[in-house]
C-alpha cells in the first residue's frame, strides 16, 4: 500500500499540495482527479521523486520514499507513467520495454516483458516496429508496459486519456483495472476525465487548489451532484 501523510509542496510562493493524504491499496484503483490547477501532476511528480516536498511523507509498504532520488523510489517499486505517453519514437516497442528495467536480470526482464505482451497483445503484434508507427492507444499502452518493467507495486498514471478517443480511454482503464486486481499492484490515477476515471477507481480523491476536499468510494462521488458542479465541472 502507498500511504501519504499530510504532503505539502511550495512552488516558490505558490503552494501547489497542502497537507495532502491519501492511501492506496494493492490491488485496487484509487483515482485522483479536480480541474486544472488542482495539484494532480504535483502529487504524482513529487511521489516519483521529481519534486520535494516541504512537509509530509510517502510510504510504500512501511517504507519511506519522499526524499530519496527519483531512480531509488523506482527501484523500490513506484512506476510513473507521466502525462504525454512518453516512449522513445525512434526505438522498437521491445526496446522501449527494455528501458523499463535495465537494472534487472536478463530472465526478470523476460518473464516480465511476456506478461505485458499478455496484458496488451497488440504490443506483441508490434513488438518489432518503431514506437512512433503505433497509434495513440498503443503508445500509451507501451508506456504503462515499460513502466511494469521494472515489476513495480505501486503504478502512478498521470492523465493517461490526454488525446485519446473516448472508446481507447475506456479500455486501457480497464485493463489498468484488472491489472490492478489480478497482479495486486496500487494503482494512483490522476484523470481529468472525472466520469471514466471513477467508473474503474474504488476510490476517488477529488482535489482543489492543492486541498483534499473529499475522499471516498467512486460511485458515492460520482454521484454527489453538489461536489461534481463545485469541483468538477460536470
Amino acid at each position: 500500500m502507498l500511504a501519504v501523510e499530510s504532503l505539502t509542496v511550495d512552488y516558490g510562493p505558490v503552494r501547489a499540495l497542502a497537507n495532502v493524504s491519501l492511501q492506496v491499496p494493492a490491488g485496487e484503483v484509487t483515482a485522483v482527479i479536480g480541474a486544472n490547477g488542482a495539484g494532480k501532476s504535483t502529487l504524482m511528480r513529487t511521489l516519483a521523486g521529481l519534486v520535494r516536498p516541504n512537509a509530509g511523507t510517502a510510504s510504500l509498504e512501511g517504507q519511506v520514499i519522499t526524499g530519496r532520488k527519483a531512480e531509488d523510489i523506482a527501484r523500490m517499486g513506484v512506476a510513473l507513467v507521466p502525462e504525454g505517453r512518453s516512449t522513445v519514437p525512434e526505438l522498437t516497442v521491445e526496446e522501449n520495454l527494455r528501458l523499463g528495467g535495465l537494472w534487472r536480470s536478463r530472465a526478470e526482464r523476460a518473464a516480465t516483458q511476456q506478461e505485458v505482451f499478455d496484458l496488451f497483445p497488440i504490443l506483441g503484434e508490434r513488438r518489432t516496429m518503431r514506437a512512433d508507427t503505433l497509434s495513440g492507444g498503443e503508445r500509451q499502452q507501451l508506456a504503462i508496459g515499460r513502466a511494469l518493467m521494472c515489476d513495480p507495486t505501486c503504478l502512478l498514471l498521470d492523465e493517461p486519456s490526454l488525446g485519446l478517443a473516448p472508446l481507447i480511454v475506456t479500455q486501457i482503464l480497464e485493463l489498468v483495472k484488472k491489472l490492478a486486481e489480478e497482479s495486486n499492484i496500487a494503482v494512483l490515477l490522476v484523470e481529468q476525465n472525472a466520469v471514466t476515471a471513477l467508473r474503474v477507481a474504488h476510490t476517488g480523491v477529488v482535489l482543489n487548489l492543492g486541498t483534499v476536499v473529499m475522499v471516498g468510494p467512486a460511485q458515492e462521488i460520482a454521484s454527489h451532484e453538489e461536489l461534481r458542479h463545485a469541483y468538477l465541472g460536470y
